[in-house]
This record gives structure tokens, C-alpha cells and sequence, in this order.
């Protein structure tokens, strides 16, 4: 409990602080006896698969009940853990505008499902902290002034100068909303009109959400994904990202989780550059477990674009980690798009341009943000990762699944947590009549498929589904057996080749060279390493007789090595 106390005085100071802690405390105390911790947060076993709880449907049951199915029959043994979007009912925003935390959205299915689901793999929910649907009881009571509701939102003198504040949308920063007394008061919506951010300030706020994080606990989750946590706590004058109160309150969380329940990781979501995303490891053992790696999406799609490795290995070598309670949350694709912001400092604003006309050609759209100065900037490339590796628009690409798997086979190979959005390890292409549909840019790769079609595509060899499911399944499966994927083994990025991503894997006497051609060329790559008495292809399990190996286009390499 100390740990706690000192948390929060360092958010709220000493008075408020222990208010804050008398507060909370009966909360902690009424928990269920905390659990036995693991030996280790994660293994090379963990992979974690991204759905919807309806990205897959079907006419005949509730979509939690397909998903179920689907994961039961296809993925059992080879995900460890599945993150299920937020399936709370909501009122926009594809399920991060939360009308009520506590519920399971009816039309996706119940508490009952959700735990069922947990008996096959571990889970993964969203803790959608920074805001609220206008929707909600909550924000109804606070307009209504009801005795612990009064100050759940932040209102702001629509004249207060708040210039300075990052800005992830375009969109207006306050909203104007009439309390029952018919005042009007305008309140921070970061995100857009309908998600009203929550006041952290407040110690009601907090003990609500502390009751939120422990009852999706309660419930089987053993990583809670911290959304939009960087914009949490506000102040006028200020960025209002990154704040110091904002760390505090991670740290308040990894302190109940030590307590609580040992085995549940914090997993923060900041879309923003590398240097900054990587703040919220904290001193390696006080913040997050894990943090998106949002940098390797965009650099990856580049290396495929203009064929070259150079910014890909440079950026690469610094993904060394102190700590072996920290790693990577390493993704490609999500619900949402490939950041631009996660390579400023990384590329130049030339070569950003390049991605975004690639992207537009293969059928993508751009989201923008507002700048301090008004202007707009690239925030967002909305896009199927599958699409996003397409080259000849309009015409036959044969490398097209070649290419997609190659950027994957790097991704599963980097230190961390591999984490595999469900339309890419479907294969799914744009929904363009989606975006139509709604209006909105990422719904290019939210669409909710009909799993008999599905089931259907998979059964078809010559499908496109097909070549990208069974190989990229092929792979996760020689992965998750092999110890020198464990997210803390030693790693060493090799510059080898310009066209070549080549890294050294090695733990528990175990030594793996990864090799990935990311061209449309046959290369040639000569292997310097000294006294190796034996090689294998992990994937092809063929023998390598020779360090001179040859690289078909797109081709990759898993050499187990004998010393």
C-alpha cells in the first residue's frame, strides 16, 4: 500500500493524497486475493491476435459466439492471447466512445462469453480512460449535478488560451453541452464531440476508474491496454501530453497491479515518436510492461517501399531494453492506421511524402491533425497493411502476398511481443465501400466479415486468404517453439546487405540468423559467422550447406545455427 500512497501524493499532493488514498482503499481491500505471480511477464510462446468482437459474423449466433469458434478451431495453440476491441456498448467511434464500462455490448454478446473465451487463451482488454460517451449515465448525472458527478468533465473558458495543447484531430478541442440548470459550459473533448474527457483531478474520477481497471481484472484480463493514456491530465498553458501526472497515474496502476494481481501488464497506447513512446517503461519496473512499437509499422512499410534496410537496421539497433520486465508490443496493423507522427526525427518530410502518394495509389486515405498554428499535418495513413505492401496498382501483382509475409516474418522476428491484427492475418484487403458507407477514413479496415465466407476463402488454395493465412499461421507456429525469440533474448542487427533486414537471435544456447530479402530481386549475402558447423531453414526445414546464400524476391530466412 505504500507504493500507492506515494503515488498519489505525487498526483494529487499531500492533502488531497491521502483523500485520495481513504478513497480508493476500500476498493483495493474488497478485492479477491491477489494471485501467484509468473516466473517471468511474457515468453516467446505469447502472441496476441487484434479483433473486433465482430469482425467476424455470423447469421446463425451472437459475433462473440463466432469469434469463439473461429479461434477455437483455427488459432488454438498458436495465439496465446486474444485482444478483444472494446466491447462495451458505445455510441461512436467504432467502440471508444464508452457508454458504460461495466457492460458487454449486447449486440456482441455477454460477460459469459467473454470468460468462455478466456478458458482458451488469455485476454486483452481496452481501459478507455481518457474519455466517456456523452451518452453515458455518467456524464447525464453530471449534467444533471448529481452528488459525485459535479466535476467528471473539465470545462474550459471557451477564451482560455490553449494554444499550446497537441492536438491528435483536426476536430474542435471544446464542445459546448447545457447542464439541467440551463447553464452552458463548454468541456474538453480531445477526441471529437461525443467523447468527453474525463477529469483526473478529481478523486470521484479516480475511484471510478479504479473500480473499471479492477472489475476488467476480475473478469480474465491479463493485459490492459491503456488507450490515449498520453492526453489523460490537462493543464492550460501546457502541451497537455506527456504531463507528469500522467505518468503518475501508470505508475499508480502498475502499484495496484503489484498488488492485486501480479501477472496483469500495462500496455500503454501513445502514437506518438519513438523517444517519447518509450518514456512510459518508466525505470524499467515502475510504468508499463509493454509499449506499442509505433515507430515499426511506418519504417517497415518504408523499407518496402524504396527497397533498402539502412533507416529500418539504424533505428533497430536501439530497441535494446534494460529491464527484463519491459519489451516491445510489436504490430504492424491495428484498428487503426500506420502512424506518421512515430517517425518524425526518422525520416525526412521528402521521403513521408513518398509513403503518403504510395499509400493514396494503392487505394489509402490520409488523416490529418491541427498544429499549434492552425495548419493541418499528415497524422495517419488509413490503409490494410496487406494493401499498404500492393505494388502495380491495377495490374497482377505476383509478389503481393510474398511482400506482405516477408514484412511480417521481420516484425515476428524483432524483440517483443508479436501482436497480428486479424485482416492482415486474413489477408483482407480495403473496404473502400466501407469508408463510403461511414464517411470515415479508418474504416478501410474495419470490415466485419462473414465467417462461412471466410471459412469458404480458407478452404480455396488458390484464394488470397488462402496464401496469406496458411503461411503466415506456418509461421507464428515455428516462432512461438523457438527460445531465441523470447522477448528479451540477445539480439544483433547485422548489416549485411542494403536489400537485406538480417538479425541475430540468440538464448538458451540457441542462435538464430534471420534473413529477409525486401526486393523485388534475387540477392546474394555472404554470412560471416566464424566455426558454424550446421545450419537449417526453420521455415523450409531445409539444410544450408554453404554461407553464400541466395535470396529469392521477397525471400526469408530462419537459420537455426550449430556451432
Amino acid at each position: 500500500m505504500e507504493a500507492i500512497q506515494e503515488n498519489l501524493r505525487n498526483i494529487y499532493g499531500p492533502k488531497m493524497g491521502r483523500l485520495a488514498f481513504d478513497r480508493i482503499c476500500p476498493i483495493l481491500e474488497s478485492f479477491p486475493a491477489k494471485k501467484k505471480k509468473r516466473n517471468e511477464y511474457f515468453s516467446e510462446k505469447d502472441i496476441v491476435l487484434i479483433t473486433y468482437g465482430d469482425s467476424l459474423n455470423d447469421t446463425d449466433t451472437a459475433p462473440l459466439d463466432a469469434l469463439i469458434g473461429f479461434a477455437c478451431k483455427k488459432l488454438k495453440n498458436i495465439f496465446s492471447t486474444i485482444h478483444i476491441l472494446p466491447f462495451y456498448p458505445y455510441s461512436s467511434d467504432d467502440g471508444f466512445s464508452v457508454i458504460d464500462f461495466f457492460a458487454v455490448n449486447p449486440e456482441l454478446g455477454t460477460w459469459d462469453d467473454i470468460k468462455r473465451l478466456g478458458n482458451h487463451f488469455d485476454l486483452m482488454f481496452d481501459f478507455v480512460l481518457n474519455h466517456i460517451s456523452s451518452k453515458s449515465e455518467w456524464f447525464i448525472q453530471y449534467l444533471a449535478g448529481e452528488k459525485g458527478f459535479e466535476d467528471l468533465a473539465i470545462e474550459v473558458n471557451p477564451s482560455t488560451d490553449l494554444s499550446r495543447v497537441t492536438r491528435p484531430r483536426s476536430l474542435p478541442l471544446l464542445t459546448e453541452y447545457q447542464k439541467k440548470t440551463g447553464e452552458s459550459v463548454w468541456v474538453w473533448t480531445t477526441f471529437s464531440a461525443d467523447q468527453i474527457d474525463l477529469n483526473f483531478k478529481s478523486i470521484h474520477v479516480l475511484e471510478k476508474m479504479v473500480k473499471v481497471l479492477l472489475h476488467y481484472v476480475e473478469n480474465g484480463a491479463r493485459i490492459i491496454r491503456m488507450d490515449a493514456i498520453a492526453y489523460l491530465w490537462k493543464e492550460a498553458g501546457t502541451s497537455c501530453i506527456h504531463l507528469k501526472q500522467t505518468h503518475e497515474v501508470v505508475k499508480l496502476f502498475r502499484s495496484i497491479f503489484n498488488l492485486l494481481a501480479p501477472d496483469v501488464m500495462n500496455l500503454t497506447e501513445t502514437n506518438v515518436p519513438h523517444d517519447e513512446n518509450i518514456r512510459y517503461f518508466g525505470n524499467g519496473k515502475d510504468e508499463a510492461q509493454m509499449v506499442y512499437n509505433f515507430s515499426l509499422p511506418p519504417l517497415l512499410l518504408f523499407t518496402f517501399v524504396k527497397e533498402t534496410t539502412s533507416i529500418l537496421s539504424r533505428w533497430a539497433k536501439s530497441l535494446v531494453l534494460e529491464s527484463p520486465d519491459n519489451t516491445f508490443f510489436n504490430f504492424t496493423a491495428s484498428h487503426d492506421g500506420i502512424g506518421v507522427r512515430p517517425i518524425e526525427g526518422l525520416l525526412p518530410a521528402g521521403e513521408i511524402d513518398d509513403l503518403i502518394e504510395v499509400v493514396k495509389k494503392n487505394g489509402g486515405r490520409i488523416s490529418y491533425k491541427q498544429n499549434m498554428d492552425g495548419s493541418e499535418s499528415p497524422y495517419e495513413l488509413n490503409i490494410t497493411y496487406v494493401d499498404a505492401m500492393w505494388r502495380n496498382l491495377g495490374k497482377t501483382d505476383e509478389y503481393h502476398a510474398k511482400r506482405f509475409l516477408a514484412s511480417q516474418s521481420i516484425m515476428l522476428s524483432l524483440p517483443g511481443v508479436p501482436a497480428i491484427y486479424i485482416h492482415s492475418l486474413l489477408g483482407s484487403r480495403n473496404w473502400l465501400a466501407g469508408v463510403k458507407q461511414t464517411g470515415r477514413a479508418r474504416t478501410i479496415n474495419r470490415k466485419k466479415l462473414n465467417i462461412k465466407n471466410v471459412f469458404k476463402s480458407l478452404e480455396d488454395n488458390n484464394s488470397f486468404r488462402s496464401q496469406v493465412f496458411f503461411p503466415y499461421l506456418n509461421l507464428i507456429s515455428i516462432r512461438k517453439d523457438q527460445p531465441a525469440f523470447h522477448p528479451n533474448a540477445s539480439f544483433e542487427v547485422l548489416d549485411i546487405h542494403e536489400k537485406v533486414f538480417a538479425l541475430k537471435r540468440s538464448a538458451k544456447e540457441q542462435t538464430l540468423i534471420c534473413l529477409t530479402n525486401v526486393s523485388e530481386m534475387s540477392q546474394t549475402i555472404t554470412l560471416m559467422e566464424k566455426d558454424i558447423s550446421e545450419m537449417r531453414d526453420l521455415v523450409s526445414g531445409r539444410m544450408i550447406i554453404t554461407k553464400e546464400i541466395l535470396l529469392a524476391p521477397y525471400q526469408y530466412l530462419w537459420i537455426q545455427v550449430e556451432k
